[in-house]
């Protein structure tokens, strides 16, 4: 998805029709009655050639008290702030009016990009508020029809000079994960990249609801950014924020709770977990925040091997720390059922904070600093070599139908996470206990706790390359065994 699109305007000018033909599919909930619509949701939308994300919002209308019209302005505005392109849809046949002109102006202030559109522009009835939408000053209006699908190429040629600008800033973003090692450099320690201004380091904050994800980021950032309260699932989509945590050049994305799957029902939940699912694939370092006062869930235990299988670095803390009474007790049980429940991310640390007063905070960012450098570990062929003989003396691999498998050299392939690749005898034949006996060993002996470890067997043959030719003696040799010529 090269960019994001939010439809926005007035009740009932036809967003959510827009927004289902854009995605192909009737998920947003489509009637002649205004305010049907009260949420964000989002979709894959297709348009000739083009793949990005479309957010179909609440109609915006001039309400800013904290009434259930006021609550779905903020989010339509906030969807404004998440978004790239802004399609400001008006109805051409009512013309322009003046909620219209209100939220004209508001778009012109927060978004760079905004397309105007007349939605219901089939016939002459829409001519005059076609020529009316030019008053909005936001340029040449598209003309559409988004019941019939007319216009849709007008919209294209709008969107497409724009795709390529934010194809290429997506790519700038997105971080750098697999990194391969150069074969001419495996004999010398990497530094690892610092983050900077242009590439901050990625954290994402996942859990369940209601464990005080959007809390402990504004009090990362500093300021009530984040919309937080009691109830649980506040938090619909994913937001990215860039801030300087102590020193360090950072983005973070906050995300929606995510439940089990046989809970989430609602179709705005879905979307907000499969969001969330997103964040975690763009970070580089997934905080996975625990709620003190519910134990150890299995949903927890998910979230945390979902960050592990994307290969991204993993830090546990537990919140609501500064509510929990029998806090040496608490943190040893948690210690324990991590260990036991989730041994691919053995030694990931486990922090315990107070997003409400803050307490803590340092040791997160330590402890996030720290498993970013883990990510990055490099380790030198030479040293691995001779950790691999010591290894295998130490318990030597076995040997299935009595043939021995024989590891011969081993090397460090990748970064972001740590990749390694043993080049060895039947690789297909190497049981999973001895590759975890292998990872445990590069986990414990090389300190690289809690990041996930990649360790992949590559077949070497260690056959006679002459065995089965047919042996040929040498000509000289032949005369000579033949005796002296008769002639």
């Amino acid at each position: 998805m090269s960019f994001t699109l939010a439809i926005v305007g007035r009740p009932n000018v036809g967003k959510s029709t827009l927004f289902n033909r854009l995605v192909g599919k009737k998920l947003a909930l489509v009637d002649d009655q205004p305010g049907v619509t009260r949420d964000l949701r989002e979709g894959e939308a297709r348009l000739g050639d083009l793949r990005f994300t479309v957010i179909d919002t609440a109609g915006l209308e001039d309400a800013t008290d904290d009434s259930l019209q006021g609550r779905m302005r903020r989010l339509t505005e906030r969807a404004v702030d998440m978004a790239d392109i802004c399609l400001f849809m008006i109805d051409a046949r009512a013309g322009v009016t003046p909620t219209d002109m209100i939220f004209a102006e508001i778009l012109r202030k927060k978004s760079a990009h905004v397309i105007l559109a007349g939605n219901k522009a089939e016939g002459s009835a829409a001519d005059a508020g076609m020529i009316d939408a030019y008053s909005l000053g936001l340029g040449e209006p598209i003309r559409l029809s988004a019941e019939h699908g007319e216009g849709l190429n007008d919209l294209y040629a709008q969107l497409m000079p724009l795709a390529d600008e934010f194809e290429k800033r997506a790519k700038d973003d997105a971080p750098e994960v697999e990194v391969d090692i150069d074969v001419d450099d495996t004999d010398e320690e990497g530094a690892t990249p610092k983050p900077t201004d242009a590439k901050p380091l990625q954290i994402a904050v996942v859990g369940r609801p209601n464990a005080g994800k959007s809390t402990l980021i504004n009090k990362i950032i500093g300021e009530d950014r984040l919309l937080t309260g009691p109830e649980a699932g506040i938090t619909r989509d994913a937001i990215s924020l860039r801030t300087n945590w102590s020193g360090t050049p950072v983005r973070i994305f906050d995300t929606a709770g995510m439940r089990k799957k046989a809970k989430v029902q609602d179709k705005v939940e879905r979307l907000s977990v499969s969001d969330g699912l997103r964040a975690v694939k763009f970070a580089e370092v997934v905080v996975v925040l625990l709620d003190a006062a519910i134990p150890f869930e299995q949903q927890d235990l998910r979230i945390a091997d979902l960050a592990e299988r994307e290969g991204r670095a993993v830090v546990v803390a537990v919140n609501k720390w500064d509510i929990e009474d029998e806090k040496q007790q608490k943190l040893k049980d948690l210690k324990e059922s991590f260990e036991r429940l989730l041994p691919q991310l053995r030694g990931a640390p486990l922090i315990t904070v107070s997003a409400k007063t803050g307490r803590g905070l340092e040791r997160l960012n330590d402890a996030i600093l720290r498993a970013y450098d883990i990510w990055n570990r490099r380790v030198t062929t030479a040293h691995l070599n001779r950790w691999l003989t010591g290894m295998l003396e130490q318990h030597p691999p076995p040997a299935p139908q009595g043939k021995r498998i024989k590891l011969r050299y081993m090397t460090q392939a990748k970064t972001r996470p740590p990749g390694f690749v043993v080049m060895c005898s039947h690789p297909d034949k190497m049981p999973e206990s001895y590759s975890r006996y292998l990872v445990n060993g590069l986990r414990e002996d090389f300190d690289m706790p809690g990041t996930p470890i990649r360790l992949h067997m590559r077949g070497q043959s260690d056959k006679n390359p002459y065995k089965g030719r047919k042996k040929s003696t040498p000509s000289r040799l032949r005369k000579h065994l033949k005796g002296p010529s008769r002639d």
